[in-house]
């Protein structure tokens, strides 16, 4: 099962639509060594910004001498620092580099930032833009109303989960087929427990897709909260669907006032921002 999960995640993490389609054809040129490196500078995050071998190889499954090779390499590339105080890795300014160098070149950050800002004074709520990582939506961009409105504060590099937000939904929704199947068995295998729910929850987005051309989340990924989200597809490769949503507290964003007024501005949003996006 492990090396199944691994597997999963690779194809997930290189974008395949379903690893086992693709059957791994290019497995000869996939250099391990190279992932695992990049599966540790994964491990940092918001929560857990300082990391020692020993975590990071609980966290990865690696073995912990291999973790110690690949954590100095990453060090002496930059893209670790070690604290010979606490003896503990932080990401370094090369992955910031790197960061900058994709968020500078991303036209969509910059065609969508005023209609984002304007939905977000409107609705008087959070509205936010969200790619996939493997089983979770990175935000790139969220704007807040110019007001003290009840919002979720996410910032851009924020992971929220696929099965429960407005986003996630909104990308299985604007998916294939066989990726969505794909997508929900992975989601499946790491939460049996809740399965029954999210699945229920996911069906639903989709038959709100199909009426309304847009899928909700209201109080599923927290409670109290309403959200509403839309794909955006652009004609250049790289991160070919994102998504867009709106989210506030449930006694600012109704269910009414979602499918009435909000969703269909999401919409509407949504392909302004497409037809504004490059194609060459």
């Amino acid at each position: 099962m492990a090396a199944k999960t691994r597997a999963d995640d690779r194809g997930l993490q290189m974008g395949l639509e379903n690893p086992s389609d693709a059957n791994m054809q290019k497995e000869r040129q996939f250099v391990t060594a190279l992932a695992r490196g990049l599966e540790i500078l994964r491990c940092f995050s918001v929560e857990t910004p300082l990391m020692g071998n020993q975590d990071i190889a609980r966290k990865t499954g690696l073995p912990k001498p291999t973790v110690s090779r690949l954590t100095y390499t990453l060090t002496e590339l930059g893209f670790l620092r070690y604290s010979k105080h606490l003896r503990k890795y932080q990401l370094g300014t090369a992955v910031l580099a790197l960061g900058y160098n994709l968020f500078s070149n991303m036209d969509i950050i910059r065609v969508a930032r005023p209609f984002l800002q304007e939905l977000a004074d409107y609705a008087q709520a959070a509205v936010g833009l969200c790619v996939q990582d493997r089983l979770r939506m990175l935000y790139l961009e969220n704007i807040y109303p110019n007001t003290n409105a009840v919002v979720l504060r996410h910032r851009a590099g924020d992971f929220i989960p696929m099965a429960t937000t407005a986003s996630g939904r909104a990308f299985l929704c604007a998916v294939s087929d066989k990726s969505r199947t794909y997508l929900m068995d992975q989601i499946r295998q790491r939460d049996e427990e809740n399965w029954p729910t999210l699945k229920a929850g996911i069906e639903q987005a989709l038959k709100d897709m199909h009426d309304f051309g847009f899928c909700m989340s209201l109080g599923d990924y927290n409670k109290g909260v309403n959200a509403v989200g839309v794909a955006i597809k652009s004609p250049l490769g790289g991160f070919n669907i994102m998504t867009i949503s709106c989210g506030a507290a449930a006694f600012q964003l109704r269910r009414h006032f979602i499918e009435d007024d909000i969703g269909p501005r999401l919409i509407h949003m949504a392909r302004q921002i497409e037809t504004q996006l490059p194609r060459t």
